[in-house]
């Protein structure tokens, strides 16, 4: 099937959450959305397919607190391509994922140098929503939409991390003690349960006694065993 201008009519197959971008001699011609596309070869292509399914890219950033110690943070963002801007996501933009990490490395490395380690852990739900507010201010622009931002992992360093647990260990070992010693106080003869009072007689002086001495009867003397 041809006309005038000595092209073919070829068919396309769309997939669902697919949008197809049609161009004619290069330029932009329409947007194809799931189906059958039909278009004029060799004038007209279907230069590209764009996946409208929501995307995840891991952002792993490593930065320093406030208090000086230095923690590695991954943060999950989900975004997908707004299938009506479809021509902004595929001709202004050449590498998203790049786009968005630099914007979330300039959100954590701002946000979370204000914080310290304890506040760093409490303030996950304002990272994220900073991340976002951040990223969808900008990557609207560009055609895509995102979804939501997800701090997966907090760590600090591993000696950082053996110090807490270190110090947490302590307090746990001074807290027991300290309820030891309270039942202790509170109950002072439970300690001596189950022992029993025994008379251990005092040895007696070997030899001959000097003229005139009385000898007297060993003491007895109480004990616990």
């Amino acid at each position: 099937m041809s006309d005038g201008l000595g092209g073919c009519c070829c068919c396309y197959c769309i997939r669902q959450t697919e949008i197809g971008i049609v161009e004619q001699f290069g330029q932009f011609k329409d947007l194809k959305p799931a189906g059958l596309a039909c278009v004029l070869w060799p004038i007209q292509d279907v230069a590209a397919r764009l996946s409208l399914r929501i995307q995840q890219l891991d952002v792993n950033c490593e930065t320093k607190t406030k208090d000086n110690v230095f923690v590695n943070v991954v943060i999950s963002v989900q975004f997908s391509i707004i299938a009506a801007e479809a021509f902004n996501a595929h001709y202004k933009l050449t590498d998203p994922y790049s786009q968005i990490t630099s914007y979330v490395y300039d959100v954590i490395r701002s946000t979370i140098p204000k914080l310290t380690l304890d506040e760093t852990f409490a303030a996950k739900e304002e990272i994220t929503h900073k991340v976002v507010e951040s990223l969808q201010a900008t990557m609207n622009d560009y055609g895509y939409s995102i979804s939501k931002a997800l701090v997966t992992d907090l760590s600090p360093d591993y000696k950082v991390k053996a110090a807490m647990n270190e110090i947490n260990a302590q307090k746990r070992l001074r807290s027991a003690a300290n309820e030891k010693a309270e039942a202790e106080k509170n109950h002072p003869r439970q300690g001596r349960r189950g022992r029993r009072r025994v008379q251990i007689p005092l040895r007696r002086r070997r030899g001959p006694a000097a003229p005139g001495h009385r000898e007297r009867p060993a003491r007895q003397y109480r004990g616990l065993l």
